[in-house]
């Protein structure tokens, strides 16, 4: 497939593992510390004593250490920490532009409820007052288990507090946001047992087979990776890229493999029975349905049947499984692009069977198995009658995707109250009006987000929670590493605004619910509680700033149950009408979940992906019929319709069309909302059974000249 000049400079090879990892990240830095002063938004320092000091950022799982500077006490600055374990100086540009976040013009500067159509603001102890008054109502009812928590993920000690508090509550209901890091626990429960995740040793492989991962683009630790990647020509290690599209990392990549959107499953079991067929596996990694496994994959997924599911050639197919296990530290890395949404669990576990059958497991330079980190010791749950009653009742869901199925479909609220804390579902989740929808169909919405978001928007109550920069939290490290790591977020200077740690908001509200609910949070703040509950690493949090809870694998070799794959369940394939197939990108320079992108980070996105305020999509020129490069044009889904500018690239398959994920915002930011289209809004979710993860990769699509 030819690439012409153009598209290859479109694709801005390394621009964003530039950031991470070079002095451009630097320049960049400085050079946001002065142009952003234009914004009158963000206060200019005055002159006087220069000090540092050391946190880490929560921006994305990527859980950077940070080093903020500071001129008479005001933070100015934020660069890479050396020598921290997971980038060791490196940040990317969501990381160094953190400062922005605090005076953000969408910033919820205090309590806020909903007056009608209109949010006004209130005081904390009224808002406090009217939440637990609301609780108290609901636990009235005998109907406890109607409260639900959504949050975006579960790991960390502010996920376990508000579960502690659904517990107390006596709600079974808490549910996380999609992430690669739910997605490989989940993996790792389905073919290893419970308790386990997930981490892939990029640091020492010599040949990375990644099924559509963006590696340089913002997958698991986003600067970890880049840092891996960047030292992989000095090792000799090879980086295979399979995707759709030409992305930063195919094109940073020793081959791409071009394949159909939604094959990665196909072509992983694919590979895996060659190997079997060539007797190219090691036996003893298996402990269930093995047998069954090994001739279901060997009948269904030959060569020639890979082909005409993927479209990589047959003889391709063979080549690359053989080179895959003749290499002598091969692992092979799921999650297309971040990771986080649009995946199947028979993708994930397919892709982690290949790691098994070449032996690749625990092994330096594979893929470990290893227990989720474990360094939070909460004492139980205080739980009366009424508590143990609710939270003995069944999940109304599975996943938060299902979740908001039940609540959409329902004629009547069959959850009574939901807290929602560093999730945007309103606009992570796909067919987002849906989403709405159902939140409406709640009668009472608490928001702990820092900003006036679409989410926080549908809320009745809004408990304004700091920024990282403004309080104290321990960030485990993010998916995908081969090692856990509890950093320790400092506040790096006073709230600018009325606003509160979550934690110390749940504690207010247990307080204000007294019984049991009140024993259960029995600190005084959260930054108290941090330190009870992390008692065993504390010392070494609070002075070195982390703590190395594991690394690698104290397990010998894992057993692998493949009997899940075994009854080769279905793969998703894609909903709608229309002869193309929109498919979401992930683009470095732009965040899909919270917070949404910061105005220095949306600067630097390229007018081939943002053209003034209007989304730019990529299509082949060969399947562009009708079409104008740099024109503009109509795109068509079941979902809907949006205007759209068109860039021709030779570097996404025909018939497959690309919309960057990140933009589209409609909440009150001039500065980021406005520009774009969230493609979100134009697909629809495919819940893959038994897993309850939403597998919708695309939408068929037609696109016409407007």
């Amino acid at each position: 497939m030819k690439v012409d000049r153009r598209s290859f400079l479109g694709l801005g090879l390394g621009a964003a593992a530039g950031v991470a990892v070079s002095p451009v990240g630097i320049k960049l830095t400085d050079d946001s510390s002065i142009w952003t002063q234009n914004w009158p938004w963000t206060p200019v320092p005055e002159d006087g004593e220069i000090t540092y000091e050391s946190s880490v950022c929560s921006l994305c799982p990527g859980s950077c250490g940070i080093s903020v500077r500071k001129i008479k006490g005001r933070p100015v600055k934020i660069e890479g920490l050396d020598e921290y374990p997971v980038n060791d100086g490196g940040a990317c540009l969501h990381g160094i532009a953190g400062l922005q976040y605090m005076y953000d013009p969408s910033r919820v500067k205090t309590p806020m409820r909903k007056n009608g159509e209109k949010f006004e603001a209130i005081s904390w102890d009224d808002a406090i007052s009217l939440v637990a008054g609301k609780l108290a109502d609901i636990r009235k009812t005998g109907a406890p288990e109607t409260l639900g928590v959504i949050t975006g993920k579960t790991e960390g000690s502010m996920a376990a507090m508000f579960n502690r508090f659904l517990d107390a509550f006596g709600s079974p209901n808490a549910y996380a946001m999609p992430s690669l890091e739910g997605n490989l626990a989940l993996t790792a429960d389905t073919l290893h047992g419970a308790g386990n995740t997930i981490g892939f040793d990029l640091d020492n492989s010599d040949f990375v087979l990644s099924f559509g991962a963006g590696i340089i683009e913002g997958w698991g630790s986003p600067v970890a990776c880049f840092k891996a990647n960047a030292t992989r020509k000095e090792r000799h290690a090879k980086l295979y890229q399979i995707e759709p599209r030409l992305s930063n990392t195919a094109a940073n990549a020793d081959k791409w493999i071009p394949i159909k959107p939604g094959t990665y499953a196909d072509l992983a079991l694919g590979l895996c029975a060659v190997l079997l067929k060539k007797n190219l596996f090691v036996p003893g990694e298996f402990s269930g349905g093995f047998n069954r496994f090994a001739a279901t994959i060997q009948k269904e997924y030959t060569p020639a049947k890979v082909e005409a599911l993927t479209g990589v050639k047959a003889a391709d197919v063979e080549k690359l499984a053989l080179a895959f296990a003749k290499a002598q530290m091969p692992v092979a890395v799921p999650g297309a692009g971040r990771g986080d949404h649009g995946q199947s669990l028979k993708e994930f576990a397919a892709v982690q069977t290949l790691n098994a059958l070449a032996g690749r497991l625990n092994k330096k330079g594979g893929a470990f198995v290893m227990a989720k980190d474990d360094y939070l010791s909460f004492p139980e749950a205080s739980m009366d009658a009424a508590a143990e009653k609710g939270a003995g009742q069944e999940k109304l869901a599975g996943s938060v995707n299902e979740l908001v199925d039940k609540l959409a479909a329902s004629s009547k609220p069959v959850m009574n109250a939901l807290f929602i804390y560093n999730a945007n579902p309103c606009y992570t989740l796909k067919e987002t009006r849906r989403v709405k929808e159902a939140l409406k169909k709640v009668p009472f919405v608490v928001s702990f987000s820092s900003f006036m978001d679409e989410t926080a928007m549908e809320a009745d109550v809004i408990l304004p929670a700091s920024t990282f920069m403004e309080r104290m939290e321990d960030v485990p490290t993010g998916a995908g590493l081969a090692k856990n790591i509890v950093g320790l977020a400092r506040p790096m200077v006073d709230t600018v605004f009325d606003t509160r740690n979550p934690g110390d908001a749940l504690i207010l509200l247990a307080q204000a619910m007294g019984g049991t609910i009140a024993e259960s949070f029995e600190w005084e703040t959260y930054d108290e509680a941090l330190e009870a509950v992390t008692e065993d690493i504390w010392d070494s949090l609070s002075e070195e700033g982390y703590a190395v809870v594991s690394e690698g694998s104290p397990m010998g070799t894992p057993g692998t149950d493949v009997s899940f794959l075994a009854s080769n369940p279905a793969t998703v394939k894609a909903q709608g009408d229309g002869d193309l197939l929109l498919v979401p990108i992930d683009n470095m320079r732009l965040t899909g979940t919270v917070p949404a992108v910061s105005p220095f980070a949306i600067k630097t996105v390229s007018d081939k992906v943002l053209s003034g305020t209007e989304i730019v999509v990529e299509i082949n020129p060969a399947t562009a019929k009708g079409l104008e490069d740099e024109g503009y044009a109509v795109l068509t889904t079941a979902q809907g319709k949006a205007r759209v500018k068109v860039n021709f690239n030779e570097g996404i398959m025909p018939g497959v069309i690309g919309m960057v994920k990140g933009l589209g915002h409609t909440f009150d930011n001039p500065y980021v909302a406005g520009k774009g289209v969230n493609v979100n809004d134009l697909i629809g979710p495919v819940i893959e059974p038994g897993s309850g993860l939403d597998a919708a990769f695309g939408i068929k699509a037609t696109i016409k000249r407007a």
